[in-house]
Order: C-alpha cells, then sequence, then structure tokens
C-alpha cells in the first residue's frame, strides 16, 4: 500500500452544502509547498521512504546536528521533519503540494497535537460520573472515589499501574481517521476536509493517506453557490443603547417643535383704504 502525506496548518472550520442540501462541517488547512529533504530506496537503505520538512525557521534555532543536516544537504533550514515510508517517486529537493498527492472524495487521516488542559481531575479526564450533591453527601462531589484494589487482606493492598486519576490532560498527538477530501483552493494553498480535527487554530497537522478505508464510498457533490451581494442588516442594540437612542430622538422632536413655536409668524399688511374725506355742506346765506 502507498502512502502519501504532507505537513499543513489548521486555520479553521467552517461549513459547506452538498446537492441534497445536506450541511457538510469542513476544517480548512493550509497547506503551502512541503520540501523533499531526503529519499531512501530499498537497494541502499533496505526500505523505501521520503522525508518531508515543513516551516522554515532560522538556522541559529535548530541545534547542531540538525544544522550539520541541512547544510549538508543544500536545504531551507526547517522546524518538522517526517519521515514517510512507502511513499516513492519523489526527488531531493523537490516541492510537493497537496494536489499532487490526494484527490477530491479520497479518504485521509490527519494528525495533530490537540490543546492542553494541564492538571485535570477524574471527572472532566477520564468522564467519571459526578457525586450525589444533596441528601447528606459530602464535600467534595467531584472526587473521583476510591482507588483500592479490593477489599481485605486478599486483595493486592496498593494501586495498580494504570489506575485513571487526576492528572495531567490534553497536548498529546490525537489522529482522527477516514475524513475526506472535499476540495482545494490552489490560490490560496488551502484544503477542505470534512469533519473536525484536534489542535488549536494555528497548530500544525499532518495529512496522509488514511488506514482504514471504507468498502463503498459515495462521492461528494458540493452545491455551486451563486454570489449576492450582502444584506445590509440593522445592528442590534442593547437595552441600554436602545433607551439611550430613543431619548435622542424624542429630544430632537422636541427642539424642532419648539423652533417652530418659537419662530415669528409675519402676516400680511392689510392693504390701507383711503377713505373719502367728507362734504362739508355750506351754510346758505339768508336770503
Amino acid at each position: 500500500m502507498e502512502i502519501r502525506g504532507i505537513f499543513g496548518v489548521k486555520v479553521g472550520m467552517s461549513q459547506v452544502f452538498t446537492t441534497n442540501n445536506e450541511r457538510l462541517p469542513i476544517t480548512v488547512i493550509y497547506c503551502e509547498p512541503n520540501q523533499v529533504a531526503g529519499v531512501k530506496n530499498e537497494a541502499k537503505d533496505k526500505y523505501s521512504a521520503t522525508l518531508l520538512s515543513f516551516d522554515t525557521v532560522e538556522n541559529k534555532k535548530l541545534n547542531k546536528p540538525q544544522q550539520g543536516f541541512f547544510e549538508k544537504n543544500n536545504l531551507k533550514p526547517t522546524k518538522h521533519l517526517q519521515e514517510i515510508r512507502n511513499m516513492t517517486g519523489f526527488e531531493m529537493g523537490q516541492q510537493i503540494t497537496p494536489q499532487n498527492l490526494f484527490q477530491v472524495g479520497e479518504y485521509v487521516d490527519v494528525s495533530a497535537i490537540s490543546k492542553g488542559r494541564g492538571f485535570t481531575g477524574a471527572i472532566k479526564r477520564w468522564n467519571f460520573k459526578i457525586g450525589p450533591l444533596g441528601h447528606g453527601a459530602g464535600y467534595p462531589h467531584r472526587f473521583q472515589g476510591s482507588v483500592q484494589a479490593g477489599r481485605g487482606g486478599a486483595s493486592a493492598q496498593r494501586v495498580f499501574k494504570g489506575k485513571k486519576m487526576s492528572g495531567h490532560y490534553g497536548h498529546e498527538k490525537v489522529t482522527v481517521q477516514n475524513l475526506r477530501i472535499v476540495g482545494f483552493d490552489e490560490a490560496n494553498m488551502l484544503v477542505l476536509v470534512s469533519g473536525a480535527i484536534a489542535g488549536p487554530e494555528g497548530g500544525v497537522v499532518f495529512i496522509r493517506t488514511a488506514k482504514k478505508k471504507p468498502g463503498v464510498v459515495k462521492p461528494i457533490e458540493l452545491a455551486v453557490q451563486t454570489e449576492k451581494a450582502p444584506e445590509a442588516k440593522p445592528a442590534k442594540l442593547s437595552k441600554k443603547k436602545q433607551a439611550k437612542e430613543l431619548a435622542k430622538a424624542q429630544a430632537a422632536n422636541q427642539q424642532t417643535v419648539e423652533a417652530k413655536v418659537d419662530t415669528p409668524v409675519v402676516e400680511p399688511k392689510p392693504t390701507e383704504v383711503k377713505k373719502a374725506a367728507p362734504v362739508v355742506e355750506k351754510k346758505g346765506e339768508d336770503k
């Protein structure tokens, strides 16, 4: 079985829709070209393998053996190295992209370092049942309980190795199997993988050929998305902000009303009608 693999960086999660209107959660992985740092064959090394290097760093951040390895082979110093057995067909110094290794719909296994959670109790670490909270139950309620092997002197008077107890949780290698390649974005060097993978955003992941492929493989047909102009949505305001906005609007309306009342109304002056002079009758002279 030929195995292929490549390094990448977890960007985040999103979703796509299939032609059956099914929502498919995906993980976006940034995969820049990986450098082939070594090639082994069966004639010389008794097995075939390819050594990949990823994440270019300064030479001073590496130890002396690593610096000597990259200087000897005239390669850029990188932070991560991974040897993949039965991966053939590549040459020293070649740049590998995910499009050269995988196809859309292919099953892959994705490995990453999970988020570290520090020293954790047994309830969170091993999913133990919590203790009773009432009816006289004592504190603490989240205690893991007895760890003894049995009762009496017939049983071992010690705690067996591997007992599930409190301790360090997380920050370990986690591999999620049988995820599918949904698509590629060659312009942005992105790979879309169905499902979720371990680790935080920005964590280094490793994609490789699936070991346990299912027998029946259904094709993935994504719905064609037409670009639409984004609709302007009204901003959501809290109750306090809504009250302030309402008070401002009322104050503005009141000011406009007062301005209308205070402005004097200029009435048109009535036109003056000139009255005719009264006719004074002269008293006639007595005849």
